[in-house]
This record gives C-alpha cells, sequence and structure tokens, in this order.
C-alpha cells in the first residue's frame, strides 16, 4: 500500500506546486495591470510613513492601484509638479486646494490628519496662557499666514491679547523655529506637529494646542486640514484609484494606531535621534488621525471664516468660498 501510494502523493504535491506557482506567477501580472497613482511627496516628510506602510502591505495592490511616489525638495516644488501634470496628487491643506478651482485645477481632497502643532514654552516658564507671552517673543515655522498662527492669533483675541501687535515676531523654517524654542532665545514657539513632539520629549511644555485652540473658537478640531490632493483631470480615466487610495489610507491608518511593531519597520524614516523623539513622534500621529469619513464641508467652512478673517487676502488669495465638491464623499 505505502509503495502505490509513494506515485499518488507525488503527483498530489506536484499538482499543489504547480498551482501555487501558477498564482505566484498571475499576481505580478495583475498588479501590473493595475491603475497607477502618481503621487508627489515631500522628501523627509511624514506622509512617507503612511505611505510606506501602504506600499509594504501591498494595500495599494489590494485596493485596486500601483501607488508610485515621488519625492520633491519642498511644498512649492509638490504644487508645481501636479500643476504640471508630472503626478496625479500631492500631499497638502485644503486651503491651497480650493484656491486652484480658480485656475481650472479641480482637486479632490481625500483626509490624512488632524496634525497641525501648537505653541510651546520652556518647561519652567510661568506662562500660562497666551495673554503671559505679551512683549515677548515668538518663533513661528512658515510666514505669517501660517494657518496654525492664525488660529492661535484668533484665540488670542478672544483671551485679550493681539499677538501680532503685542509680541515679537521670527518666522523661520521648522529647524530654525526648534532650535530658538530650545535654546530660549524665543520665549513660545510654534511648529509643526512633528518638530513639536520632538521638542517636547526635550523638555518643552505646550501651552495651547491647536486642536485645544480651535475648539475654544467653536470650531470642531477633528476638521483635517491635511489631505491628498488629486486631480480629477488626472485621474479621469482611472477614477477607482481615488477610492482606492482613500481605502489604503484608511487600512494604514488602522494599522499605525495599534500595532507598535508596524513603527519599527518605518523608524529608519523617522529621523528620530532617541526612543523619547521615536515614542514622541509615534504617538503625535496616532493622535492626528482623523475620524473616520468625509470631511464635514460646513466645519471646514467656518474654519475658513475664521482663517480668512484674520488671514485676509495674503491668505485666501481671493477665494471667498471653499468650492463644491472639494471633499472627497466616497459616494
Amino acid at each position: 500500500m505505502p509503495i502505490l501510494g509513494r506515485p499518488i502523493l507525488g503527483r498530489v504535491c506536484g499538482l499543489i506546486a504547480a498551482a501555487a506557482l501558477a498564482v505566484g506567477l498571475a499576481a505580478p501580472a495583475a498588479a501590473q495591470d493595475l491603475p497607477t497613482l502618481r503621487l508627489g511627496t515631500l522628501a523627509g516628510g511624514t506622509s512617507s510613513w503612511e505611505l510606506a506602510v501602504i506600499r509594504d502591505h501591498g494595500l495599494d495592490v489590494e485596493n485596486g492601484f500601483r501607488l508610485e511616489t515621488q519625492d520633491y525638495a519642498g511644498n512649492p516644488a509638490t504644487h508645481i509638479a501636479i500643476q504640471g501634470g508630472e503626478v496625479d496628487a500631492i500631499v497638502t491643506d485644503w486651503l491651497w486646494a480650493a484656491q486652484q478651482d480658480a485656475t481650472g485645477l479641480d482637486l479632490t481632497f481625500v483626509p490624512y490628519s488632524t496634525a497641525v502643532g501648537g505653541l510651546l514654552v520652556a518647561g519652567d516658564s510661568p506662562a500660562e496662557s497666551l495673554v503671559d507671552l505679551r512683549g515677548q517673543k515668538i518663533a513661528i515655522a512658515g510666514d505669517p499666514v501660517d494657518k496654525s498662527w492664525l488660529i492661535l492669533r484668533a484665540l488670542g483675541l478672544n483671551q485679550g491679547i493681539d499677538l501680532a501687535a503685542e509680541t515679537e515676531q521670527i518666522f523661520a523654517a521648522a529647524p530654525l523655529v526648534m532650535q530658538a524654542g530650545l535654546s530660549g532665545e524665543a520665549q513660545g514657539a510654534v511648529n509643526l506637529w512633528h518638530f513639536m513632539a520632538k521638542m517636547k520629549a526635550a523638555g518643552m511644555r505646550e501651552l495651547v494646542s491647536i486642536s485645544d485652540a480651535a475648539a475654544e473658537l467653536g470650531l470642531d478640531p477633528d476638521t483635517p486640514l491635511l489631505g491628498y490632493a488629486i486631480s480629477k483631470r488626472a485621474v479621469a480615466d482611472k477614477p477607482e484609484v481615488v477610492d482606492g487610495l482613500a481605502r489604503a489610507s484608511r487600512a494604514a491608518k488602522e494599522i499605525l494606531a495599534t500595532d507598535d511593531a508596524a513603527w519599527e519597520e518605518i523608524r529608519p524614516l523617522m529621523n528620530a535621534a532617541n526612543d523619547a523623539e521615536f515614542e514622541a513622534l509615534r504617538e503625535g500621529w496616532r493622535a492626528g488621525i482623523p475620524p473616520e469619513g468625509p470631511v464635514d464641508p460646513a466645519a471646514a467652512a467656518k474654519l475658513f471664516a475664521v482663517l480668512a478673517e484674520i488671514g485676509g487676502t495674503e491668505l485666501t488669495l481671493g477665494l471667498e468660498a471653499l468650492p463644491e465638491g472639494l471633499f472627497y464623499t466616497g459616494d
């Protein structure tokens, strides 16, 4: 009986191996047939963490598209890339995406993150509110119409201080703002969230978060400002990639929200100098995961109104209202 069984067993094993080989050969071919989404990213930016998880876990192919990323040196370069059709999508804020409507560049905004930073002071600073910064120096990442700064200015007016008039401001790149805050050159620092995470790990404390400031102003702090802006023209012949990216992004967020091992895999991308920085970056990113579902247009419009009132035309560039159809709905 064993003698008769060996050839049969061999044939069965051969069939199984052949089937596995066929599946293995078919999978890459099927992946190659999927539509490609070309995504422009900021070199070294935090969006690369989520995108790495999407690629490494095959979430793009699983959701019906192939992800190709192209790094750029700065946000202006990513803007030029999508305007020129070099990429199909970029990571940006919905205000910039809305402003492109007037130029004929019709974009769909898929929410990515609510993480936008806040204002830090030294760990031993006596400041308890924005009013306590009167007459002091504040370093701000960006320019006078940085959206976090505008929200803080609006909050300051509610609390009885005109931050623009009653403090000295230094506008600089995020690394310089970090240096100014840690050295004590500036008594307050408004920085990008991931630099803030490093600053807090080094001993600075958050005087006010943008999330708390938004809530105090009657805004919805869960309104994502950052997202994937996708050119409708570029994906006109492959509209399924928009749904695919939205699903893949959510799946990657679910992994990163709960799986510490996944963070170890992307740690080389994070530029963390030590474990404290790494953990602060991980928890800061997790805190910025937006609620599942589309952006609430009414909440976004309310935020736009506050920003426009403080920032004026220097911020809005003449935009009076957010265009219809800006936000991805999943329909």
